[in-house]
């Protein structure tokens, strides 16, 4: 409550998520900030840092996204090659560029993951986390129009922008570890399987209309409820570690790949049993929201990580790699 919030935890957190997600209302542009930006302030940040971001992250005045992933790094994230140099009298000079960049048109704020010491093949080592004011002159933001014609995504461009020291959150170097237990808090929540949820809900209103129900229909509905029934008792699992002060990072991972997985067969699957019935008469509301879930699936398995940081992630954690 001394930063402005309500003392209430992760499980609370989860079902005012999944609540928003179910009933399709727009949620994208404070889940970042509230989901891991907050944690990661309130867990490594300065107490100045923390008075002067948490409470406004809680009023609802400022809004943050992430910078990972960087163009031809491909799903390596440990080539980062955006650079933080330090400057006489304290502070930074960012140069480099981040992409699929969730909300950054949107947002205030950016917490990026740079280089500030070692080249590029130093790997982990010598990677730090810095708070970036989007405002700042040299920042160029360009969205990235997907195929349901929104721009989710954005590349962002740093030309000689200068930072102050306090920039920087937790130790200069530990970034890696950081943004791994970050990486934990985004890729556990039901916003990891329930992105499609609203097309079920049209699909299945547009069964209980139809005159005959085909069995194939039934028995996709049953495997969608059991899939999702499974990833929640898992995505809850990871919010009672999460709750206990862990950082189920592989767990958390194991969670979105699998999610992602189940958010992208639902509108191939509905997409198909819609076809399958040439007499059918789907409503307009229901083909809208198939097309526009349609076009955002492939974004599902970028944000948050690709599957193969994740699949990489998971093996390394179970001992096979």
């Amino acid at each position: 409550k001394r930063y402005g919030g309500a003392e209430r935890g992760f499980f609370a957190r989860f079902v005012l998520s999944e609540e928003l997600l179910a009933a399709g209302a727009p949620v994208a542009a404070h889940w970042i900030t509230d989901r891991q930006s907050g944690p990661l302030i309130l867990r490594y940040g300065t107490e100045a840092q923390r008075q002067f971001y948490l409470p406004r992250i809680s009023a609802g005045e400022i809004f943050f996204c992430i910078g990972m992933s960087e163009p031809n790094s491909g799903s390596d994230l440990a080539s980062v090659r955006t650079r933080a140099e330090p400057v006489a009298g304290g502070g930074y000079r960012l140069n480099g560029r981040k992409i699929w960049t969730s909300n950054a048109a949107i947002c205030d704020y950016m917490i990026a993951l740079v280089r500030t010491s070692g080249a590029p093949d130093a790997r982990q080592r010598g990677l730090s986390q810095l708070i970036i004011d989007l405002t700042l002159p040299g920042i160029t933001i360009r969205p990235i129009r997907d195929l349901s014609g929104d721009a989710h995504f954005a590349e962002v461009t740093f030309d000689d922008v200068m930072l102050p020291a306090d920039a920087l959150i937790g130790e200069e170097g530990a970034g890696w570890e950081q943004v791994n237990a970050e990486l934990a808090f985004e890729r556990s929540g039901p916003e990891r399987i329930l992105s499609s949820m609203v097309l079920v809900d049209e699909w299945i209103r547009h069964l209980k209309t139809s005159p005959r129900i085909a069995g194939d229909d039934v028995v996709l509905v049953g495997r969608l409820a059991a899939h999702l029934a499974a990833l929640r008792a898992m995505s809850l699992s990871v919010t009672a570690r999460l709750a206990g002060g862990d950082s189920p990072v592989v767990h958390a991972a194991l969670v979105k790949d699998l999610g992602t997985t189940y958010e992208q067969m639902i509108p191939a699957a509905i997409a198909a049993s819609i076809a399958a019935d040439p007499d059918g008469t789907p409503s307009d509301s229901l083909m809208r929201t198939l097309a526009y879930t349609v076009g955002m699936s492939p974004s599902f398995s970028l944000r948050g990580g690709t599957r193969e940081i994740l699949r990489g992630m998971i093996a390394r954690g179970i001992g096979l790699r």
